[in-house]
């Protein structure tokens, strides 16, 4: 696909290409698979896959011209972009033709089938097992964690295929029908009153040969791909439900799409500690002028800044089309640092009411749910111990932790 030769003549393609085919009246749908058929719904992506080839620098023009109409782009709630992903990286022409329209287009739901009870920061060590059996593989076991399993049409599942191998190269990866009977997902309530994520039992699901994501053994290395892409994009901020609704079809189902597919995730800006509250409630309650408050305060906010200032390296990265690699782990790591700075402060601020709930509690009862929520991101998506083990060992270049589990699989010790 030609490219153009500057920023303003792509602004001006993009901005004809909208004037020409933008209608806020058009299905959601419909307009996605417009979307996908002329490539600037993920322009970054290859012009073979439904996209043109863009460089990621150029995104953002592509970004700006969607926002100044108000057009509506391709499904990016979920994980399915991190599915997306992870097949353009190491899945199957047929996988690639089978999937990623619909998931531009946003009519299949994706989950993530990783974490188990006895494999959650050691995740090489799962033991959910996929047997070979005939002309198909059947998946029995157990994940845990998994947010959107109760409506998922698909997951990324990552399964033990060899128990004669180390651990590392026994592990295959596929994409299963979450739909099909043997497939059981049960919510888990948390202790912050929300219930985001599932535990998933198979019993004898089955996995057709063409739905094994690159070759048998190699399961690890494709996992580390999805966690790479959700490491870098951890600290970005998911898109919130529209208060204000232009009138148009494409808006009224877009909103009904983002409602179902963000009520897993609307404690998350708890998790993440709420920064954007503390300026505000610092001066309501007249702390500004206790020096050991400012101290906290102040602190809290450089560490955001300087988080902020990761995640803005790692963005620039991909801009200059660098691979996924461990700087995403700085900026997890940095997240878990400025949510409990957060909580700290909150509590700080709040003193022991900072344990109430509902509306006996302050800003009804939402600090308590910052405080029991925090916790959580010190744990998803690698623990910090996993962060600064990559970070020792990927940026630090220090030589890697002894090892005790490093024959066949079956021979290890597990709980």
């Amino acid at each position: 696909m030609d490219m153009p030769d500057t920023p303003a003549e792509l602004r001006a393609e993009v901005r004809a290409w909208l004037e020409a085919n933008w209608d806020p009246d058009a299905g959601l749908v419909d307009w996605r698979n417009k979307l996908a058929d002329s490539g600037w719904g993920m322009p970054v992506w290859p012009s073979d896959w439904h996209g043109r080839d863009l460089p990621q620098a150029l995104a953002p023009v592509v970004d700006e011209e969607f926002a100044r109409i108000d057009a509506v782009g391709v499904a990016k709630t979920g994980i399915r972009l991190l599915a997306g992903a992870t097949l353009l990286e190491q899945g199957s022409d047929a996988q690639k033709e089978k999937y990623l329209r619909r998931i531009l287009t946003g009519e299949d739901v994706w989950c993530q089938l990783f974490s188990e009870p006895g494999s959650g920061s050691d995740l090489a060590g799962a033991t959910t097992r996929a047997d070979f059996d005939g002309d198909k593989w059947v998946v029995n076991g157990q994940k845990v964690w998994t947010t959107s399993a109760h409506h998922a049409d698909y997951g990324l599942l990552l399964a033990r295929t060899d128990w004669d191998v180390p651990k590392h190269q026994g592990l295959s990866y596929f994409v299963i029908d979450m739909r099909q009977p043997g497939v059981e997902a049960r919510p888990l309530r948390q202790m912050n009153g929300h219930a985001s994520f599932n535990q998933v039992f198979f019993t004898d699901a089955l996995v057709p040969p063409e739905n094994q994501v690159s070759k048998i053994g190699n399961g690890w290395q494709v996992a580390l791909t999805t966690l790479m892409h959700e490491r870098r994009g951890i600290s970005g901020s998911r898109a919130l439900p529209r208060t204000d609704v232009p009138p148009g079809r494409i808006y009224a189902e877009e909103r009904e799409e983002v409602l179902t597919a963000l009520e897993p995730y609307k404690w998350y800006p708890q998790r993440a500690g709420r920064v954007d509250l503390v300026e505000d409630r610092v001066k309501s309650l007249d702390e500004d002028v206790d020096p050991a408050v400012r101290q906290e305060v102040a602190k809290l906010l450089i560490m955001s800044r300087t988080a902020e200032w990761t995640s803005m390296r790692a963005r620039a990265a991909q801009e200059q089309g660098r691979p996924q690699g461990p700087e995403g782990s700085l900026g997890k790591l940095a997240a878990s640092n400025v949510a409990r700075q957060a909580s700290h402060v909150h509590t700080l601020l709040a003193g022991t009411n900072a344990m109430l709930t509902g509306a006996d509690g302050p800003l009804d009862g939402l600090i308590a749910e910052i405080l029991v929520s925090v916790p959580a991101t010190s744990i998803a998506g690698g623990t910090d111990e996993i962060q600064r083990n990559i970070i020792a060992e990927r940026v630090l270049g220090m030589p890697k932790e002894p090892r005790m589990d490093t024959g066949p699989f079956r021979d290890v010790k597990r709980n």
